[in-house]
């Protein structure tokens, strides 16, 4: 089994609420698997992790993946760190963090992403890195003065393993706009921002690699922050750290031009990658693929945190009655119920907003359940509601691209959490982008399966083998998945729902102003 373990590659993925690893074998097949369930806290106004549940989370994952091989793991083929994307992490010359680590999830920052995306003539969403900089800035905090490493999850995590503070250009490009004739930070960018501030950005920014490029290798105090227990040896080289963007790109094979993928967990976001420059969209990240090729990228904060709270209740429920229920068990029940509903939910409404939404103008959110007098409150028609609800906001941005840009959609892989349960969510998604959904039998690992995959293209590639084709060849030759298409009463149910949902989005905001 050892022997099997040297061929293998690890891609560790730190989630919104999981951390997972996945080991993959030299065929690309994943061989095992190791998790730890976590949450964003909100403290002092501000979505954050903890340094502690950061390390302890890493440990605990990797420790149920040694569990799930059934021996302790002393060498791999290569390493891969991915993380949610964006946010901020800054640290002085002595490593010491500066504050604490504000998440993608964080509204705070929208006098800073307005007056960027205005010099940059660029859109600068408010979770990016640089937004939450100059809000700093802008802020008047004390600790920007001492920052020399200015860094994301991923790339914290990256540095831990290998001293190297370098980041991929997927990654980097939710940090900083990216120039893709060059894979790097865009220069002109950097030198307003540097006139603007006076500060000297590229001294602090993380040096920008392409998937493929070898990001240093794991050190002896990296072996040992991730397996404590010392089993693991150094000298595994390591993969540029990439965001959860660009493993979802990996993980089903869209990185070609005109290739889109869904990725729906916590949050979801739609990745198009593009053959054209788009105009501003404040609704639209332009970021890259792992290999810097332009991507237009609907991001939406909320996705599946209401649908996971209304389960807990369910259970909650069961377990009250005498009948516990396996959590996973009910999950696949209640989505499966969701398609004997009606199209456009009975008359039933839901905003999963836990936290604020760039695409639709809201700084914070409430989770709301709303229902008309004399609609059909029922068990199919309730699960329906929060499924479309799910994918109502990034339908509103898809129609920029498709109606504003008149970008393609001819079909889209989906991959996550939501996608779990076979045919729901790839029909529900279906019927909101009316294009078919392939769902591969990956599907349900995402995001650390891409970083595995991208570790394993830095070692095992051919001499000016590009990513796609690398993909194409090795990967998915062979890969099993099902298309879907939605039925024309899906399409006109989630049209009609839609529709109800952009009017009663005053009531979403009406919720945030009073429910304080």
């Amino acid at each position: 089994m050892e022997t099997e373990m040297k061929n293998c590659t690890l891609g560790i993925e730190f989630g919104s609420t999981r951390i997972k690893a996945v080991l993959i074998d030299e065929n690309h097949i994943p061989v095992a698997s190791g998790s730890h369930e976590w949450e964003n806290r909100l403290t002092d106004g501000i979505w954050t992790y903890t340094m502690e549940d950061i390390h302890a989370g890493l440990r605990r994952a990797y420790a149920d993946l040694v569990k799930c091989v059934g021996h302790p793991i002393e060498e791999v083929a290569a390493i891969g760190v991915s993380g949610m994307m964006h946010g901020y992490l800054p640290f002085d010359k002595n490593g010491k963090q500066l504050a604490e680590f504000r998440t993608w999830r964080n509204t705070i920052t929208g006098e800073a992403a307005e007056k960027l995306t205005a010099l940059f003539g660029f859109n600068i969403p408010q979770r990016w890195s640089i937004a939450h900089l100059y809000q700093a800035i802008l802020n008047g905090e004390s600790h920007v003065k001492d920052i020399a490493r200015l860094t994301t999850l991923a790339g914290y995590i990256h540095y831990e393993l290998t001293g190297e503070h370098v980041m991929g250009v997927g990654e980097a490009s939710g940090m900083f706009p990216i120039d893709s004739a060059t894979c790097d930070f865009d220069e002109g960018m950097i030198q307003k921002f540097n006139a603007l501030t006076g500060l000297d950005l590229r001294a602090i920014l993380p040096k920008v690699l392409p998937a493929g490029a070898n990001a240093g290798y794991l050190t002896e105090s990296g072996a040992k922050f991730l397996d404590p227990a010392g089993n693991l040896k150094p000298g595994i080289p390591v993969a540029p750290p990439e965001g959860d963007a660009g493993t979802g790109m990996a993980a089903t094979n869209s990185v070609r031009v005109r290739t889109g993928n869904v990725s729906a967990g916590t949050s979801d976001f739609a990745m198009i990658v593009t053959d054209k420059p788009l105009g501003v969209h404040r609704e639209i990240d332009m970021v890259t693929t792992p290999d810097g090729a332009p991507v237009a990228m609907v991001h939406c904060n909320n996705c599946t945190s209401d649908i996971n709270a209304w389960v807990n209740l369910f259970a909650d429920y069961s377990a009250l009655m005498g009948t516990p229920v396996d959590k996973g068990e009910l999950y696949t029940k209640l989505f499966k119920a969701a398609l004997e509903g009606e199209a456009d939910c009975g008359g039933l409404m839901s905003f999963n907003y836990f936290s604020g939404e760039g695409v639709t103008d809201l700084n914070e959110g409430r989770p709301l359940f709303m229902r008309a007098p004399d609609a059909k409150m029922t068990v199919a028609n309730f699960m329906r509601t929060h499924l479309l609800s799910a994918l109502a906001t990034l339908k509103i941005g898809l129609d920029i691209l498709t109606k504003e840009e008149n970008v393609a959609i001819d079909k889209l892989y989906g991959h996550g959490g939501f996608f779990k349960t076979p045919e729901v969510g790839q029909r529900m998604l279906s019927a909101a982008v009316n294009a078919p959904v392939s769902v591969m039998e990956t599907a349900g690992e995402g995001g650390p399966y891409g970083m595995a995959l991208l570790a394993a293209y830095m070692v095992r590639k051919a001499e000016n083998e590009s990513l796609a084709d690398y993909l194409d060849s090795k990967v998915f030759n062979n890969a099993k998945s099902s298309t879907l298409m939605a039925t024309d009463d899906d399409v006109a149910g989630f049209n009609k729902f839609l529709e109800t949902y952009k009017k009663a989005l005053e009531v979403e905001k009406c919720a945030v102003e009073v429910l304080k």
